[in-house]
């Protein structure tokens, strides 16, 4: 399996730091949601995003129908050569790789990427609102950020990512996986 990505070109950016969310609860075609995320994550170098830092595997019942999938989530500290609606075009590319269709808000998912920071940057446009604008409110999420980067600040609220973690109000359950 591979994707083609085209080259950054003359126009490349100088690196920059990303943070990327992971979430999966379809295995689709793999052994587990896990082996999804680990399978995703291996395409990430070759989407010009190389993976600098990753969380353990989190779990949490799916929201806000808890009866639903269980959730695998994680997050990634990604080194982007490509400003920020590139970078999202490329997590757009491989989610599609890995089978995700997007439709009704909150249904299950075989790979879901957000982009939850990059480089600080602070916009909102009809594509991409950045920082991602409910990452703080999950547990999910923060909770795995807080264990790679946990004086990681909010560019918008000022919080660092282990006083998110705790405040955040989404997914309570979430844990690590281990």
């Amino acid at each position: 399996m591979s994707l083609e990505f085209p080259e950054s070109g003359v126009g490349a950016l100088q690196p920059v730091r990303a943070i990327v969310a992971l979430g999966s609860n379809l295995s689709g075609g793999y052994a587990s949601p896990v082996d999804l995320l680990e399978a995703a994550l291996s395409f990430f170098p070759g989407a010009g995003l190389p993976v600098l830092r990753r969380s353990c595997w989190w779990r949490s019942s799916a929201w806000p129908d808890p009866s639903g999938n269980e959730y695998r989530n994680g997050v990634a500290i990604v080194e982007a050569r490509m400003d920020a609606g590139a970078t999202i075009g490329r997590l757009l590319e491989i989610e599609a790789r890995f089978g995700r269709s997007r439709g009704e808000r909150n249904a299950d998912r075989t790979l879901d990427l957000d982009l939850i920071d990059h480089a600080g940057l602070v916009m909102q446009s009809p594509r991409l609102t950045l920082p991602h604008p409910r990452a703080h409110e999950r547990v999910f999420v923060m909770g795995p950020l807080s264990e790679i980067a946990p004086d990681w600040r909010h560019p918008g609220l000022g919080l660092t990512a282990s006083a998110l973690a705790a405040s955040a109000s989404v997914a309570r359950d979430a844990r690590p996986a281990r």
